[in-house]
């Protein structure tokens, strides 16, 4: 039953809101059947992600190529994505709704962002809350630091205020932790909402150990309302009793209850190469030339894990399989006499988990409501959570749902009946 209500903010093309509503299949080596219990038997080599409780009821992406993904897919689902999806940046609709000219949706219970990461990578400028981007992703003109690109944080936090929700969870870059307090920063501020909000200690996830098969690492913050945690509860989650956060579902090498890390071959199984494929976002991969020395020169280890799917590539993205001359190790497919390329499109949506039935490429042409191009794929893939990851952090918060939620819930309901009996 589709029964909590999610507001996802930063949106992208939506892996974030996909992994949180589930109902999509991954490649059976990245399912751990001891933790999702629940999944059904592997079908050519699928499994399938069952629905949870969540529904997004709200997403927003200032990215037309976000927009552009996010829509269709999410219409496909039934969702009125015109209506639930909003371009505007976040500190539009904040300044709106104070002034009486937009209402956010109510009855919310998870608030999700995965607010802008840029200024806090390792690979960027490290400007942090002192972006020289604006909220709109221009250079930063006259506007107020705390609407700079670096300090979104604190406009997820108006809403958050606003709203009211039971759970929020922020995501960013594992850089995040190394720059300065701000990891702090943003706990302490988070802390401080309504009637306050325990924020478990931010803690970063590392996705192999979630079955997926890159080297991506995301630092997670997790909020829970002590308006409706029982202190009994809030005693448990602060000595490490309850762990909010998911547990992990595979090592390196596997061992008792976990499985060993899945690899790329098992992600992009059964992909046709880009000449026979009916795909266009398989069809479609960066030409760019061979550059040793600078980013993105590499082969993805076909038997092993992919490095993060970047977003910001300039069209060096990694190599499926690099020629002999050029260091390949991908015998199996050199052997076949396949040429040097880079990851297609659709190659890096699987590594990032998403479905096929995510259209990432539709040509501009007649009839095509949203089209999107191949760079603009590679860009939302890129800055998205990936849906595997997302799942587990649902799965585990909804299982644990009742026991945070529910006794408050009982009270809350107890109260309203006394009331109805008084006044009939």
């Amino acid at each position: 039953m589709k029964n909590k209500r999610v507001l996802s903010l930063f949106s992208g093309c939506g892996g974030m809101d996909l992994g949180f509503e589930g109902g999509f299949s991954v490649a059976e080596e990245l399912v751990n059947p001891e933790v999702f219990r629940h999944c059904s038997n592997p079908e050519n080599g699928m499994v399938y992600l069952p629905e949870t409780g969540f529904q997004t009821v709200f997403a927003n992406d200032i990215l037309r190529y976000a927009e552009t993904a996010w829509k269709p897919f999410f219409q496909n689902r039934g969702v009125d994505s015109e209506s639930v999806f909003h371009t505007e940046s976040v500190v539009d609709l904040v300044k709106k709704h104070e002034a009486g000219e937009f209402q956010f949706p109510t009855d919310i219970d998870v608030v999700t962002g995965g607010f802008p990461c840029q200024d806090f990578s390792v690979a960027g400028k490290r400007n942090g809350f002192n972006s020289h981007k604006c909220h709109q992703n221009d250079i930063n003109g006259d506007i107020p630091a705390k609407e700079s690109r670096g300090s979104l944080y604190i406009w997820m936090r108006k809403v958050v205020e606003i709203t009211r929700p039971k759970v929020f969870i922020a995501e960013n870059v594992k850089g995040l932790v190394s720059l300065g307090d701000v990891k702090q920063i943003i706990e302490r501020d988070f802390r401080r909402i309504d009637q306050g909000y325990l924020v478990v200690p931010a803690k970063v996830l590392f996705t192999p150990d979630y079955g997926i098969p890159q080297r991506r690492e995301r630092v997670i913050f997790i909020g829970l309302s002590r308006r409706y945690l029982s202190p009994a509860m809030v005693d448990q989650i602060e000595s490490g009793l309850i762990d909010v956060y998911p547990p992990v579902s595979h090592s390196e090498n596997g061992g008792e209850s976990l499985l060993p890390y899945s690899q790329v071959r098992h992600a992009l199984r059964d992909l046709l190469e880009p000449e026979r494929s009916e795909d266009p976002a398989q069809q479609k991969f960066s030409k760019a030339k061979y550059c040793p020395g600078t980013q993105g020169q590499t082969e993805v280890a076909y038997e092993g894990i992919a490095p993060t799917i970047r977003a910001e590539h300039h069209g060096n993205i990694e190599y499926r399989r690099l020629s002999r001359e050029n260091g390949g190790k991908n015998l199996k497919e050199l052997d076949k006499g396949l040429p040097e390329r880079r990851l297609t499109v659709r190659e890096c949506a699987r590594i990032q988990t998403f479905p096929d039935s995510y259209e990432f490429v539709r040509p501009k042409k007649k009839g095509v409501e949203y089209p999107l191009s191949a760079s603009g794929a590679y860009k939302v893939i890129g800055n998205a959570v990936p849906p595997l990851l997302a799942y587990h952090i649902a799965h585990h918060i909804e299982s644990l749902w009742n026991e945070l939620f529910g006794e408050i819930r009982q009270i809350t309901e107890e109260v309203h009946e006394g009331e109805a009996l008084q006044i009939a």
